[in-house]
């Protein structure tokens, strides 16, 4: 569907041009007993891609070529062999824009539609068909599609349609453009049809979602609000109950010199929404449930007990204030320290028996009622943390960071009888730099928990040579494990090699089986060792 070999009959100047990107993952596998990781008969897997678009004037049209040969662990093995798995081509005329074939699209926040590719989490939920966008006049943005959803090489068996259209306020005059008050109203319907097989029980063909948002400003606050309803959608993920869904996303936050504060609020009830009322995993979302919970960037945080939405249900609240502390002051020193202090707690949602039932989530019911206003006892996940960063002279720089964490391993992991984990971790972050190319970074990092797997270290030294060059070793240690055979080393090292737009990344060690998550979505890692290569360009 693309057309690089585009001949221009009036022999214009401007013949367009062609960019894309390159990039390519492998990994040899050794047999690890101890930490259980799979046996790979291939011993090397590989996942590659290669995107190659044209651009000419208020044309497009581009080409995704795939290659997995095998897919790496982790990754569903349904992903397997070479293809082109994603072409499109897209114009504008007059303010409106048409695109055939794939795309990826987003309504609002997502909880209504998100269509996008994570490559880390083998997520990739683009759409085929036919989309518009539509301007009329300045301030109004319509746009709807009908298509179906990527489904690894093939397509998945239901029919996605979506209509979209937001007004902002402040783009429709002159005069309102310099108003103060800032106004963004939006709202989206989005449906799907998938044939129904059930001899037995009727299950709805079409299943229909709409919802409204509004984004206000006023000097230095912002409230953003957004509702989704979704009809009777019975599928694998709910136990098949004739239950409606809804989701609710409020966030209000204020920005000034120095000082940031963000409040949000979030309650999911049966909002999984997929193509294919028989899909698991991540495959063929057709919403996305973002957690209001920080996403943590150091080790252990991030991936010992990290949290993941819960779409049949839950009920978030997050709070977070980023305070800079004047340079030249006592607590501020000659640079100035910025301090971020974040918290989040989700629950259950409120469930109670319906006539029709005889206990929660009996199959071919309504399954449940829920108190919109009443919070459920059951605790999924709470996280207190703070983090202070301080420059202290033009060599040294510090990070100090605290985080005590409640986790539901029953829930979240899908481990049933575990107990409550009750966790602390502590990180210690510091770089010296020794000149304007050399700079070392050393990370301590430890997890505190009686419960689980027990305690954890964490040491990562990194050496950096700008702008080409750098090194890395981490070792993650479970010293605290109530089995002695699961006190492991998880140790890695990696080279990466950067120049312009070319990187190349070697590295070897062990990763440790768990949870992935990007955003509140995750995919589970198996345990591996071996050798890993990274090639990644552009142009």
């Amino acid at each position: 569907m693309c057309c690089f070999f585009y001949i221009d009959a009036a022999a214009q100047p401007n013949l367009g041009e062609i960019h894309g990107n390159f990039q390519t993952d492998v990994q040899y596998y050794n047999t690890d007993t101890i930490i259980g990781a799979p046996i790979v008969p291939e011993k090397v897997l590989m996942n590659g891609f290669a995107n190659i678009n044209y651009t000419r004037d208020n044309f497009m049209c581009g080409v995704r070529y795939e290659s997995y040969l095998n897919a790496l662990q982790g990754f569903d093995t349904r992903y397997k062999g070479n293809g082109f798995g994603f072409r499109f081509a897209t114009f504008t005329k007059d303010n409106l824009t048409v695109t055939a074939g794939n795309f990826y699209e987003q309504f609002g926040s997502g909880l209504i539609l998100r269509s996008f590719e994570e490559r880390t989490l083998g997520i990739d939920n683009a759409l085929d068909g036919l989309r518009l966008k539509y301007a009329p006049i300045s301030g109004i943005y319509l746009k709807g599609f009908i298509a179906k959803q990527r489904f690894f090489f093939g397509q998945g068996e239901g029919i996605v349609r979506g209509f979209d259209g937001e007004i902002n306020i402040n783009e429709l005059t002159e005069k309102l453009a310099q108003a103060k008050l800032k106004v963004i109203i939006g709202g989206s319907f989005v449906s799907k049809y998938q044939q129904d097989n059930d001899i037995v029980y009727k299950l709805p063909e079409n299943v229909g979602s709409g919802g409204g948002r509004l984004k206000v400003s006023y000097g230095k606050f912002t409230i953003n609000g957004e509702y989704v309803y979704k009809i009777n959608d019975p599928s694998i993920f709910n136990n098949f109950i004739y239950k409606d869904g809804n989701a609710t996303l409020l966030g209000i936050s204020y920005s000034q010199k120095g000082l940031g504060i963000n409040l949000g609020a979030k309650r999911i009830d049966n909002m999984s929404f997929r193509s294919d009322r028989t899909a698991t995993g991540n495959n063929l979302m057709i919403n996305f449930l973002p957690a209001l919970t920080k996403q943590h960037s150091y080790n252990l945080a991030a991936s010992i007990y990290p949290y993941a939405s819960q779409p049949n249900g839950e009920v978030s609240f997050q709070g977070d204030v980023i305070y800079t502390i004047k340079k030249d002051t006592w607590l501020g020193g000659k640079y100035g320290t910025t301090v971020n202090v974040n918290y989040s707690e989700v629950h259950d949602i409120n469930r109670e028996v319906v006539n029709d039932t005889t206990s929660l989530l009996e199959p071919y019911t309504l399954g449940y009622k829920s108190d919109f206003f009443k919070i459920g006892n059951r605790v999924f996940f709470k996280d207190f943390n703070i983090e202070i960063t301080r420059k202290i002279s033009k060599k040294w720089k510090t990070i100090l960071f605290y985080t005590n964490q409640v986790y539901n391993l029953d829930v979240v992991q899908g481990h049933p009888g575990e107990p409550m984990v009750y966790s602390n971790i502590a990180v210690a972050d510091i770089t010296y730099k020794l000149n304007a190319s050399n700079a070392i970074r050393f990370e301590l990092e430890g997890l505190f928990t009686k419960q689980d797997m027990g305690d954890w270290a964490a040491v990562l030294l990194e050496y950096t040579y700008a702008p080409h060059w750098s090194v890395a070793v981490l070792d993650q240690y479970n010293y605290g494990n109530p089995e002695t055979v699961k006190q492991v080393h998880y140790f890695t090292g990696n080279i990466t090699y950067t120049k312009n737009s070319n990187r190349i990344s070697i590295g070897y060690g062990r990763q440790r089986a768990g949870l992935l998550c990007i955003g509140g979505v995750c995919r589970i890692v198996p345990a591996s060792n071996g050798l890993t290569l990274s090639v990644s360009s552009s142009f």
